[in-house]
């Protein structure tokens, strides 16, 4: 009997003492602070779409710590090549309040803060969460520009350890894609040749259309989704740092000027009877076509040979043929199989040409004028001979 009691009045306390100390947790979360930060986009490209984190603050213990998903280890002796093929982890990284915010007050980047409204069992597994995915096994990611992100990290764990996001409306307008939303911010930030690079290299899983979850892969629309969230998701909202409005002045050339003005003299060039403008004409086609080429064969690597899964289905190949670097070669030696592949070279941009607006990819506008040049060049070449 007395072994009998002696097991109850142990398990009792064990019951007492597990629950003493979940309260005494609860309690020390009910001080804590979690508020999403969203910071503005910055003039270079890596910080152009902006950025998202968590901050964790203890108005008892005075610890103010920021979340970060967006951090890389520059060190890595393979982070080039890590880089390129889509192969370097992104990982969670503490930091405190103070670094965090002068890192946007030096870059003049607005940082905007919303203290979530949160019971305090919320709060305590958010902390859990965080803490758990500190851990060196845990830490690390394959970073997915537009599934796998620092924003996308923070909605997700928003979604799965509080009340989570209701979004009754869209946040974007119906129709609109990946690129679209990518276009927005390239186009503010008068990025015309980041523009045309990102359109060059990103396939056709940009041009998905997006739904409310998938549209808040930006951190400008998780911030729109917590605020419009029908839960009453945000306690307080403020901005934290205001960045100093600066001048803008932009001299740069865009991408279409270029290759407008280039096809508008080759026009012009060929009007003329002259050797030597026939033979620079001659010259800049191979040029032309070996740079197609080895556009062609970077959008091979990047589709087939790197996890970078925006990169394949790039419709892109359909005008950048790899095999025009052997072609470069042909437009002055002229072999016999020359004709029929210069035929087929201005047929096959003729229909490219036709089906442009209708393609399940928005190709990069700039190059228009080169398809018509390649659909012109290869039709006269077929019909001439050395």
């Amino acid at each position: 009997m007395k072994k009998v009691l002696l097991l109850f009045c142990s398990l009792w306390l064990s019951y007492l003492t597990v629950n003493v100390q979940a309260q005494e947790n609860t309690a020390t979360t009910c001080h804590m602070q979690v508020s999403v930060l969203t910071c503005a986009p910055g003039n270079e490209l890596y910080a152009l779409f902006g950025h998202t984190a968590l901050r964790i603050v203890d108005t008892i213990t005075g610890m103010d710590v920021v979340y970060n998903y967006g951090t890389f280890d520059f060190n890595d002796p393979n982070f080039y090549t890590k880089f390129v093929r889509g192969k370097l982890d992104y990982y969670l990284n503490p930091e405190s309040y103070v670094n965090f915010l002068a890192i946007y007050q030096y870059e003049n980047r607005s940082v905007t803060e919303q203290v979530l409204q949160l019971s305090c069992e919320e709060k305590l597994a958010l902390y859990d969460a965080l803490n758990h995915n500190l851990l060196p096994a845990n830490k690390y990611y394959h970073y997915d520009f537009l599934l796998d992100n620092c924003t996308t990290r923070i909605r997700d764990l928003i979604v799965k350890y509080t009340k989570g996001l209701t979004i009754q409306q869209p946040l974007v307008p119906v129709g609109t894609t990946y690129r679209n939303m990518l276009h927005q911010y390239l186009d503010a930030g008068k990025q015309p040749w980041s523009k045309f690079g990102i359109d060059l290299l990103l396939g056709m899983p940009c041009d998905k259309v997006v739904d409310i979850n998938e549209s808040q892969f930006l951190p400008d629309y998780l911030l729109k989704a917590v605020d419009a969230s029908s839960n009453r998701l945000v306690q307080v909202k403020q901005q934290t740092f205001t960045a100093r409005l600066a001048s803008e002045t932009s001299t740069t050339i865009p991408p279409l000027w270029v290759t407008g003005i280039l096809f508008g003299l080759l026009v012009l060039s060929a009007f003329s009877k002259k050797t030597s403008v026939q033979r620079f004409i001659t010259t800049l086609y191979s040029l032309l076509l070996y740079l197609l080429g080895v556009v062609g064969v970077l959008l091979l690597f990047m589709w087939l040979g790197t996890d970078h899964q925006t990169c394949r289905n790039n419709l892109n190949i359909l005008w950048a043929w790899p095999w025009h670097i052997v072609a470069a070669w042909a437009v002055v030696k002229q072999p016999k199989w020359w004709q029929r592949y210069q035929y087929f070279q201005a047929i096959a941009m003729a229909l490219l040409l036709a089906s442009w607006w209708w393609l399940p990819q928005q190709l990069p506008l700039p190059v228009v004028p080169l398809v018509i040049w390649l659909s012109v060049m290869g039709w006269v070449n077929s019909r001439n001979r050395k």
